[in-house]
């Protein structure tokens, strides 16, 4: 065994080196291509209603709550507020996440 070790050492110097990894390769940063002007307008117009949708949303879950106030449903209202709060951390951090990903 300490034979072939040796043998392979000795050897070592003559063997062609294995590619090495790069790294990540840079892609840049990109250009958009012609006619993003529209689908960029289209992605605003999104991003404004799902925000106002968002805000509605909040303001559904408050009127909910004054109402049934004399009942008691409190959990229906926190969860209700929390699907709406999570749904507008989402929405705020949806360009984060891209460009995380990206």
């Amino acid at each position: 065994m300490s034979s072939l070790l040796a043998t392979v050492l000795d050897a070592s110097p003559h063997l062609v080196p294995l590619a090495q990894p790069s790294g990540v390769p840079d892609v840049g940063g990109g250009e958009a291509p012609p006619g993003a002007e529209g689908l960029l307008t289209v992605l605003k117009w999104v991003a404004w209603s799902v925000t106002a949708l968002c805000v509605a949303g909040i303001f559904g879950v408050a009127a909910r709550m004054a109402v049934d106030h004399s009942r008691g449903g409190g959990r229906e209202h926190a969860r209700g507020l929390g699907m709406v709060l999570g749904a507008c951390l989402l929405v705020g951090s949806a360009s984060g996440i891209v460009g995380a990903l990206v």
